[in-house]
């Protein structure tokens, strides 16, 4: 069910983190866009979420995003282990996602790629 999963990192701008990233990762990113008024590259296990820190604390609760085959099997699992789904499914640029804060409360973002997204950064 799970596919991948980025550490987050906050940055004020993403141009001026990627090349320390690009550097230590040996990789450039899979994956940069824009989402509301914060820009997201996701490079190696890293997902860098960029901008002013008054937006990126609209995403600060996670801990993690997790790319999942299928996000209405993922739901059903987090419902069953009695997680709380704290953002309601939404679409962005790479497919459909939505937030949970399980039992205990870790709370993650739990994404489902488009599959052009998928084959992009995994492949087949």
């Amino acid at each position: 069910m799970i596919l991948k999963t980025y550490a987050r990192l906050w940055a004020d701008d993403l141009s001026a983190t990627l090349p320390l990233l690009e550097r230590l990762t040996g990789q450039h990113p899979d994956l940069q866009f824009a989402f509301d008024e914060i820009e997201i590259a996701a490079i190696g296990d890293f997902l860098v979420i960029a901008g002013p820190a008054e937006e990126r604390a609209r995403y600060a609760h996670a801990t993690a995003t997790v790319i999942v085959s299928d996000l209405d099997q993922t739901r059903l699992a987090l419902d069953e282990a009695g997680a709380e789904i704290t953002t309601q499914e939404a679409t962005s640029t790479t497919g459909r996602f939505l937030y949970a804060r399980h039992r205990g409360g870790v709370e993650a973002e739990y994404v489902e790629w488009k599959p052009d997204v998928r084959r992009q950064v995994l492949g087949a």
